[in-house]
């Protein structure tokens, strides 16, 4: 949409310095993970509604299509429950499909498959079946997408035993964690979020992995630990960059993966610091920020020097208006409002 293009747009486009390394948008190491997947494993097909149409998934499947064959990459009907079944399967008998989503709302269609099925068919049959599937979707706000179109359903999904979910926040996390996705046995779920889609930054070339559940400080510090995962810690980090003149200094986690959660990072950084911020894109009620905030409190509390806060959106359905969206959604000010409170200045 256009309205979406240009949000996209308006957002930093480098983590990385420029130069530094052969530099990648977020997009084309999607692109690139893909293509080097297929070509090395002929069982990886890509499916979903548009991913050989010209928008190509924001152009993350951009040129797929021609390049494999209609066979491996190909359009789907309204039917996301029946087709996460049919991947199942195909999952089940040697195959690794690929299945796109441009939002995340769409698989709330296919809870069903995703939830009493895929995720516990290796335990059901003890050991026998494995579901090497991916499932990709596009996050994130835009203008006016309304309760709809815009959710991060991540936390949803959190306390389903047997999926994996991946949230990479920069290209070379996008790529290696795309590539250990499609190589891992179990149904992992990727959701990214559109306004990173812009990045640029180093991306080495050919294949290599992100390790699946485990963290990696962006920054280093010493008054607080910043926990989160895609946009929402680079917002944060925004924040955090704009008191640094105040001399205040955190350690911004990016715990890269949601499910398995990576406790060691997070309570290392927080025995040091003492204190946490805890961000998510999706809501802040019962999902990341709630298990994040609870994995703390059960294993360090007497170290906290202030309570745990947490940014989410609110228990409230995206609004659609503009001005509404202001209010509704954690800005940069949030962040720095949250990070003051804590340090008590």
């Amino acid at each position: 949409m256009p309205w979406a293009e240009a949000f996209i747009k308006s957002q930093p486009s480098h983590t990385t310095a420029p130069g530094a390394a052969r530099e990648l948008s977020y997009t084309e190491a999607l692109n690139e993970a893909l293509t080097l997947a297929m070509a090395l494993d002929p069982h990886v097909f890509l499916l979903g509604q548009g991913v050989d149409d010209p928008s190509s998934m924001f152009g993350v499947t951009k040129g797929l299509a021609e390049q494999f064959g209609s066979p491996r990459v190909f359009d789907t009907p309204l039917s996301e429950e029946g087709l996460t079944g049919i991947c199942t399967g195909a999952a089940m008998h040697g195959l690794r499909p690929v299945y796109c989503h441009n939002r995340p709302d769409f698989l709330l269609l296919a809870f069903n498959q995703i939830v009493n099925h895929a995720s516990k068919i290796h335990y059901m049959d003890n050991g026998l079946s494995r579901v090497p599937m991916v499932i990709w979707s596009a996050i994130g706000r835009g203008w006016g997408s309304g309760a709809q179109h815009s959710q991060a359903i991540q936390g949803l999904l959190m306390s389903v035993p047997g999926l994996k979910i991946v949230m990479p926040s920069t290209p070379y996390d996008a790529k290696g964690l795309m590539l250990a996705a499609i190589a891992d046995n179990n149904p992992v779920l990727i959701f990214e979020h559109r306004w990173l889609m812009k990045q640029q930054g180093a991306v080495p070339e050919g294949i290599y992995k992100v390790p699946i559940g485990k963290g990696v400080y962006r920054e280093r510090g010493t008054d607080l630990s910043i926990i989160g995962t895609s946009h929402a810690l680079a917002l944060a980090q925004q924040a955090l960059a704009s008191l640094k003149e105040q001399g205040i200094s955190a350690d911004a986690v990016d715990l890269r993966t949601l499910k398995p959660l990576d406790h060691e990072i997070i309570l290392e950084s927080v025995k040091k610091t003492g204190r946490a911020l805890i961000v998510d894109t999706g809501w802040a009620m019962g999902g990341a920020c709630a298990e994040i905030g609870c994995v703390i409190a059960e294993n360090c509390p007497q170290i906290l020097k202030a309570p745990i806060k947490r940014i989410g959106l609110p228990d409230l359905p995206t609004p659609a208006g503009h001005t509404l969206e202001q209010l509704y959604y954690p800005s940069e000010e949030t962040m720095v409002a949250a990070i003051l409170e804590l340090v008590d200045k």
